[in-house]
């Protein structure tokens, strides 16, 4: 039987106590070191080369996203599973970005902890429910964020013009469609292009449908 090793890194000794008694429980995992300070965390790793390693966020030093970040830049077979009681959004996509393959918070149950350890060690992503309806949100909230964006110098007749260009309408259809002359449209075209750096028009109906340009008119 495999057995996953697991380094604790926990600035609060009872914290790394209670973890160490449910982990050695189990029959195929083991708790093979601790650390509680970052440059503690970063020595261990080198030192034991774990398994899977259960970072608490707040530590002294230089903290849990700098150590997870360098820790999978040196070992990228080491998984870090963040394991906090802080349930913030920046710190979860944070935890994400640097390599965090898991984000569980301490109030979750035993049983939850250890299949989390577990699926961590064969390289499975792992988040707690209430967390990944977190992430979901935070996620979508930053693909409407980035769709705005896509758009933020364009006026409303601007947008107007490049959906019906999206649409694969010409200049003509599309003064029909707005009551513009054709003139007026070939200079909101040009402007559009000229705006958003592309070359033609094929490129501009693109770049609308993937940033979802008719969802963002919608909202409006």
């Amino acid at each position: 039987m495999n057995v996953v090793h697991v380094l604790l890194v926990d600035d609060h000794e009872v914290v790394r106590l209670g973890l160490t008694t449910l982990i050695n429980d189990e029959a195929d995992m083991r708790v093979v070191g601790e650390a509680a300070t970052t440059t503690e965390a970063l020595r261990a790793a080198e030192d034991l080369h774990p398994d899977v390693v259960l970072m608490d966020i707040r530590l002294p030093g230089e903290g849990g996203i700098e150590a997870t970040r360098i820790i999978r830049e040196r070992f990228p077979d080491i998984k870090v599973v963040i394991l906090t009681s802080y349930a913030n959004d920046e710190l979860l996509l944070s935890a994400i970005r640097v390599g965090a393959v898991g984000y569980i918070l301490k109030q979750v149950g035993n049983d939850e902890l250890l299949r989390a350890i577990r699926a961590a060690a064969v390289g499975e992503s792992v988040l707690d429910s209430s967390t990944t309806s977190r992430l979901l949100a935070r996620v979508r909230e930053i693909e409407r964020d980035a769709e705005a964006d896509a758009f933020r110098d364009l006026t409303a007749r601007e947008l107007d013009v490049l959906a019906e260009v999206a649409r694969g309408h010409t200049n003509a259809e599309i003064g029909k469609s707005l009551n513009l002359s054709q003139k007026t449209v070939r200079n909101y075209v040009s402007t559009i292009l000229e705006k958003l750096h592309f070359r033609n028009r094929i490129e501009l109906a693109i770049y609308a449908v993937e940033n979802n340009l008719q969802d963002h008119l919608a909202k409006m």
